[in-house]
């Protein structure tokens, strides 16, 4: 390719932006074809295909240039959307367990384990709808589905007010996990079309760290509900009316706004959006395409790094179950009243912001992501083993204990990463992803049932069995690395560069899965 251009090719931000104000027919001739080939066929990874040519046609030097403002501009409009998105979907989520400090088990006439068993119906529904969101996540646009999901479950969580005994709970609970089952692969699927492998565990761990922010605000809502006077409704129904009507209107906002792609960001003109397809052409893994290749789904099912992936999935999800459902009875069991149980959550969400920040940070540096994961069990287990020593006289130290545990969602996030960005082939991507948030959603229904009702405060058979699970996602996460480092030495050998020239980048885009493209190299 020729390093010379035309001053009309050689087109910085700063005047695409005019010329496309314009209609940019002088600077981008062929995007209206491009245009024309999204309304004719559903595959993304063609249209994607031919933007990454046309960025082939402009000075690299000038491209990395562009490509950093147009990483600042996602990062500035894209990212701030999925986090707000992300703590709702959270928050939501959240509310049962704000909601029982304030005797919403006694209005419901709940006894024995049905709390336990209101708790995991979140997750059933999850467990039904994770498979086929993700089939429907290839072949749907990502953006316009999130949104159009923030509705409907805005209103489910809102009908959580009305229902008056366990077997209605248990339902609404079921649909509202089933709804919101889609987020979590939508914006791992949007964070790999959108920033580069480099970037993406960083980005997915601040729009994760979001769970934190989300404990703050929750706590305070629980707080202010419960000090609230003079309500004609009961205070617990008061948080789900709240949360819901945010996730509702928040809705307007994704449908409106949120890319489906770089090939269709508002916030990008149409040179910065050509641009940010070359961005992430390194990643070897194309944008998305529709069509389901059998012999993809074949290859998921015969590796053997996949089940690493699925093993941790299941331990990372009992851990989650035990932790969002049954953080609000651990505190209050240290003699707290419901209203102090429910303020003394709040810091725990600052402990979750912080460690996702700094081992997202962390797992940016070259073969770091698997290390973060490990460094990210440390603190919970040290937590665990507090809340089982401590005397329990001392119950500011029990409940910073607790406070540890919501580090956890660094190293959930950064597993989530994972199929997103070692996974190569859009089916075989999906089926892993597919059966990945099963396995996590079955580790959540096993989670708040290690929690025996007469073993308060203190829980030692769950807090026994979760020391266990950490240790588990730690020893597995070493095993899954060392694979993926002795695969890499392997293409190594064999004279399989990882830096891909023009047409191997174009190859990208031919939907190969990471054991067809040797030129692919896993994240360590």
């Amino acid at each position: 390719m020729s390093e010379k251009m035309s001053e009309k090719e050689n087109v910085p931000i700063s005047e695409s932006a005019a010329d496309s104000e314009r209609g940019v027919s002088s600077v981008l001739p062929k995007q209206n074809a491009f245009q024309r080939l999204i309304h004719r066929r559903n595959d993304l990874n063609e249209l994607g295909k031919g933007m990454l040519e046309q960025s082939l046609q402009y000075d690299r030097a000038q491209l990395e240039v562009d490509a950093v403002k147009v990483r600042w501009k996602l990062d500035l409009m894209v990212l701030p959307m999925m986090m707000c998105t992300y703590m709702l979907s959270f928050l939501d989520k959240q509310t049962l367990n704000y909601s029982n400090a304030y005797g919403l088990q006694a209005d419901t006439n709940m006894s024995g384990d049905n709390y336990s068993w209101v708790a995991s119906a979140l997750y059933f529904g999850w467990l039904c709808g994770a498979w086929p969101w993700n089939l429907l996540l290839q072949r749907i646009a990502v953006g316009k589905l999130v949104g159009g999901m923030l509705f409907v479950w805005g209103i489910v969580c809102m009908l959580q007010a009305t229902v008056f005994n366990f077997s209605g709970f248990f339902a609404i609970r079921f649909f509202l996990g089933m709804l919101e089952g889609c987020i979590s692969p939508a914006w791992v699927i949007l964070t790999s079309m959108l920033w580069t492998r480099r970037e993406q565990t960083m980005r997915s761990s601040v729009w994760l760290c979001t769970n934190g922010v989300s404990n703050i605000i929750g706590a305070l809502l629980a707080y202010a509900s419960g000090v609230a006077d003079g309500l004609s409704i009961a205070q617990w129904k008061l948080i789900f009316l709240i949360v819901g009507a945010l996730t509702f209107v928040w809705g307007f906002v994704i449908v409106l706004y949120l890319p489906d792609g770089p090939h269709n960001a508002k916030m990008l003109n149409e040179y910065e959006r050509v641009v940010a397809v070359w961005r992430i052409s390194n990643n070897q893994i194309g944008l998305k395409d529709s069509t389901i290749r059998t012999y993809q789904i074949k290859e998921a099912l015969l590796d053997g790094k996949c089940y690493l992936l699925w093993m941790n999935a299941i331990a990372i999800g009992i851990l989650n179950g035990a932790v969002t459902n049954f953080m609000s009875a651990i505190i209050k069991g240290f003699n707290f009243d419901a209203l102090r149980a429910s303020l003394m959550q709040a810091p725990g969400g600052a402990f979750e912001v912080v460690g996702c920040l700094i081992l997202g940070w962390v797992s940016q540096r070259p073969n770091m992501i698997g290390a973060a994961i490990v460094l990210g069990c440390l603190p919970g287990i040290a937590g665990l083993v507090g809340i089982l020593t401590i005397n329990i006289e001392n119950r500011y130290a029990l409940v910073a204990m607790c406070w540890l545990q919501n580090v956890l969602g660094s190293p959930i996030v950064l597993s989530w990463t994972i199929p997103g960005v070692n996974v190569a082939g859009h089916t075989k991507r999906s089926t892993v992803m597919g059966i990945y948030f099963v396995c996590y959603v079955v580790g959540n229904i096993i989670g708040p049932h290690l929690f025996l009702s007469w073993e308060v405060p203190r829980y030692p058979t769950a807090i026994k069995g979760l020391l266990g699970t950490y240790c588990a996602v730690a020893l597995i996460q070493g095993l899954y690395t060392l694979w993926c480092w002795h695969d890499n030495k392997k293409r190594d050998k064999m004279g399989m560069h990882a830096e891909a020239s023009e047409e191997e980048l174009l190859e990208g885009f031919d939907d190969l899965t990471d054991k067809q493209n040797k030129h692919f190299r896993y994240k360590l």
